[in-house]
């Protein structure tokens, strides 16, 4: 079965309701590679990262693969966001920033943080600094590099959100979903979609109609430049009970 058509019937079956440091140099062999993309996940970034280059390239997690598809962009602007301040020692290529994000909420949070943005216009589409925002969800320690940038391409790989008390994405997709309105016809790639969080978030804040096509556990959005609404998705928002 096509995964994006599965993609689509599972959303119905859902059951829950409920400082800037740039290092210059030139290998990364001290990064751990965990929870790397499969060939074909790697292969969707790889052609799209080719055919946009040179572009503003925004990378959230930091792992050796996205090194080396960070290379693609030549004469681009690639940022890394990291909330493991041990991998802001990594060794990065020439022309590569890495920030480091912290205050991630807690994965375990994602249902109450989903209905908190659900109940507060804040949390909506709007116009402004997402650093003055005031909603829970916003990621407000980004640095004027990234929150200032438009981009073009944005990867959402971490932080881990692989346990009920690790760092989850709920924020960080939210964010990325704000920044991608900022540009025009951002490309926005979600990792371990597997996950509830990833899903669900996807579904709420980067939304269907804008699936443009996924691999194994990434999937791939295209998101439109801010029409002047105050909602991320035309269609009606998933309902997790």
């Amino acid at each position: 079965m096509n995964e994006v058509v599965r993609w689509t019937r599972e959303r119905h079956k859902m059951i829950p309701k409920k400082a800037i440091i740039v290092i210059l140099i030139s290998h990364h062999d001290s990064l751990p590679n965990e929870d790397a993309l499969s060939p074909k996940e790697y292969q969707l970034l790889s052609n799209l990262i080719s055919r946009r280059a040179p572009c503003n390239l925004l990378f959230f997690g930091l792992k050796p693969q996205f090194l080396d598809l960070a290379a693609l962009n030549t004469e681009g602007t690639t940022i890394f966001l990291e909330d493991d301040s041990e991998k802001l020692k990594t060794q990065l290529p020439k022309g590569m920033g890495i920030y480091l994000v912290k205050n991630h909420e807690k994965a375990g949070k994602g249902f109450e943080l989903l209905e908190h943005a659900r109940k507060h216009p804040s949390c909506g589409l709007q116009v402004g600094l997402i650093t003055e925002s005031g909603c829970k969800l916003a990621l407000k320690g980004l640095p004027e590099a990234v929150h200032g940038r438009k981009w073009d391409v944005i990867v959402i790989d971490g932080p881990s959100g692989d346990q009920p008390e690790a760092p989850g994405r709920m924020g960080t997709i939210y964010t990325a979903a704000r920044l991608a309105h900022m540009g025009v016809n951002a490309d926005v790639f979600v990792h371990d979609t597997d996950r509830m969080i990833e899903k669900w978030y996807s579904w709420e804040f980067l939304c269907h109609e804008n699936l443009v096509s996924s691999k194994g556990k990434l999937w791939h959005f295209r998101v439109a430049a801010h029409s002047g609404s105050d909602r991320f998705c035309s269609q009606s928002a998933v309902q997790i009970l």
